[in-house]
């Protein structure tokens, strides 16, 4: 960054903003310490005509707290598409909105997306005033082995429905060498190490983030086969929102050899169609990919070519 561009950053960040008439702000808020609020989102809350917030009595602590009076209206994932027409009708008529969230950074595994893709087609306004975020607050204290991140936010909540997803996520992460990120809720927490312990079998870390920012916040990395175990003597991991970050394989634990693909053949002409008397193909493909440690897809593939 040149001097010159140093001085306009500092000029910049020490004038007071204010709400521009007709601007959506999509602003970022504390995880959990009040004091992670930036200077530009405070300035924009105490002069925005309006804020809209996930949930009102969650959001209404943190406005009492710094003193900010603007009227505050509920903006969930139940109304947020019926909201957009309200909405983008008083952008028009100058007036200036705050979208929040109960935590963090709005959109981001929250409601708002759906809404600022309507504001923008409306051709009003968005500006976004960054701040706190769980995924990036957790992979930055992570130390990743991954270059690389995908990020699933929340999985499905349907068990069939998460092992599916978590399957095709698998496959896609090793092509990439990339880490897998979540949220998740800490009721559904055993549940979910339990599937992401079948969906990666080779040697991986997994982080466990919770609670960022809040007095028990806890980040660990343990070996994800020992998940269950590490849950069993931290039961109050099942409290408290968590992210969780399956890592790549550290460089020694590499697996770098060549699949023999005529031991794969094998393996494949035992197992399939005894599996396919009993199963119908895409439960035969989960089942052989299990036990061989070979693609799923890869599998499918292979049974829909022997049937045509």
């Amino acid at each position: 960054m040149s001097h010159d561009s140093v001085l306009t950053s500092a000029t910049t960040s020490a004038r007071v903003f204010r709400a521009e008439k007709g601007t959506l702000y999509v602003l970022a808020t504390p995880l959990g310490n009040l004091r992670d609020i930036t200077l530009r989102a405070l300035d924009i809350l105490s002069s925005a005509d309006l804020i809209l917030a996930e949930d009102t009595r969650v959001s209404a602590k943190l406005l009492t707290h710094y003193g900010i009076k603007a009227p505050l209206r509920a903006l969930h994932e139940h109304n947020e598409r019926k909201s957009a027409a309200t909405v983008i009708g008083l952008l028009q008529q100058n007036h200036s909105i705050a979208l929040i969230s109960d935590a963090g950074t709005p959109a981001v595994s929250d409601p708002g997306a759906r809404l600022v893709a309507a504001v923008r087609e409306a051709a009003q306004p968005v500006v976004p005033i960054p701040g706190p975020c769980a995924l990036i607050a957790a992979i930055s204290a992570a130390g990743l082995n991954a270059e690389h991140f995908y990020f699933a936010g929340f999985l499905p909540v349907p068990a069939k429905a998460r092992r599916a997803q978590l399957e095709k996520l698998s496959e896609t992460l090793r092509a990439l060498n990339a880490a897998l990120v979540l949220y998740e809720a800490p009721h559904r927490i055993r549940h979910t190490l339990g599937d992401l312990m079948k969906a990666f079998q080779e040697p991986r870390d997994l982080i466990i983030a919770r609670e960022l920012t809040k007095t028990f916040e806890t980040i660990r990395r343990i070996p994800l086969a020992d998940a269950m175990t590490w849950l069993d003597a931290h039961p109050d991991t099942e409290r408290g929102e968590l992210v969780l970050i399956v890592d790549t394989p550290a460089p020694g634990q590499q697996n770098t050899a060549p699949r023999d693909t005529r031991a794969d053949d094998a393996m494949l002409n035992r197992w399939l169609p005894a599996l396919l008397e009993e199963l119908p193909p895409a439960r035969a493909a989960r089942v052989a990919a299990l036990a061989t440690g070979l693609p799923r897809g890869a599998i499918y593939d292979r049974i829909k070519e022997k049937r045509t």
